[in-house]
């Protein structure tokens, strides 16, 4: 259940919120007052996203971005600021899921997910960071519980999201002096399209998967997203390099 006007006069940018969780919690961030702008590759699912807003009675911007392309990433955030005077976080949602036999990973795929998931989420706090100085605002990171523990068929997407939590807490150490906050989530068992059991290789042992799975069940996004909105919110001023899980007990 949101927080009604918690985050009023916020500014925020959400990547990855086109669908997913990335779509949660722009849905989310709106319900509780922020002017909220929604980034992602896929225009269909942005007009979406607005849709659903509009519905909830929340209006947010939408804009297209590739969060891999340097001048479209530092495009975004001037559009940000300039629509809203500020900024005050930046939420990091935006990434890719690859599940292969480590053996069959080509190096294209692995760069890839490298460039989206990791080089993306540090283009996005570079180019965040000297307006979230003068905010005093927030960065809010997605991890994964692969990060924590070993996740099979994941190497490429583990070593990533393994990196985004690093970075997160270099960050706030760095500019926590300067009032910067940086956290991570760290989802697991989420009920996404990203998630699904499509995405996972031929010939793989089951039993191996089982090992990420909930002690109660699945949930959706939208407890991902009420995380991301506490962190967001003065609710979180005294959190910072923290990587939260949200996995229902998966790695308790």
């Amino acid at each position: 259940m949101s927080v009604q006007g918690r985050l009023e006069g916020k500014v925020v940018l959400v990547t990855g919120g086109a669908a997913g969780i990335g779509r949660a919690t722009v849905l989310r961030l709106a319900s509780e007052g922020a002017a909220v702008t929604a980034a992602d590759v896929v225009a269909e699912g942005l007009e979406e996203t607005a849709k659903l807003a509009a519905e909830q009675g929340s209006e947010i911007r939408t804009t297209t971005c590739d969060v891999s392309d340097e001048a479209r990433v530092k495009a975004v955030i001037a559009e940000v600021v300039a629509a809203g005077g500020r900024l005050d976080s930046v939420v990091n949602i935006a990434g890719i899921l690859s599940l292969d036999h480590t053996t069959e990973l080509g190096l294209e795929r692995w760069n890839q997910v490298l460039a989206i998931n990791l080089t993306g989420t540090f283009l996005m706090c570079r180019e965040a960071l000297p307006h979230l100085l003068e905010s005093q605002g927030s960065i809010v990171n997605t991890s994964s519980t692969s990060a924590l523990a070993g996740m099979p068929y994941a190497s490429a997407y583990a070593a990533t999201k393994a990196g985004v939590l690093a970075m997160t807490r270099t960050l706030a150490v760095e500019y926590g002096k300067q009032g910067v906050r940086a956290n991570c989530v760290a989802p697991g068992s989420i009920k996404t399209a990203m998630g699904s059991r499509a995405n996972l290789p031929k010939d793989m042992d089951f039993s191996l998967i089982q090992r990420q799975m909930p002690i109660d069940k699945p949930r959706g996004p939208e407890t991902v997203a009420g995380v991301v909105a506490m962190l967001v919110s003065e609710d979180g001023a005294h959190i910072n390099g923290e990587c939260i899980r949200v996995d229902g007990g998966t790695l308790a």
